[in-house]
């Protein structure tokens, strides 16, 4: 599955960093939460369409403490930069 998009709540450590993840693979998008750093507790959610996903991502964000991060460009320029070099 194709990262489209990934945050962070802003947080360090195993008790308040949260995670998310966008993925595609052209018919299928998952939510992929992620409590605590590598390792943590995790949680996926499947959905037939782009909107319903975002709209999880939007409730998950609204649900969990700290200041979001959309990490996705940055990710995507290292993706781009390995993939070159």
């Amino acid at each position: 599955m194709e990262v489209r998009g990934r945050w962070w709540n802003g947080s360090w450590g195993r008790m308040a960093r949260r995670d998310i993840w966008l993925l595609a693979d052209g018919r299928l998008w998952r939510v992929r939460g992620r409590l605590g750093g590598d390792g943590g507790q995790e949680v996926s959610y499947d959905f037939p369409d782009e909107p319903s996903a975002r709209s999880m991502v939007g409730r998950m964000m609204k649900t969990s403490a700290g200041t979001w991060r959309d990490l996705t460009e940055a990710i995507r320029q290292e993706s781009n930069r390995r993939r070159t070099h």
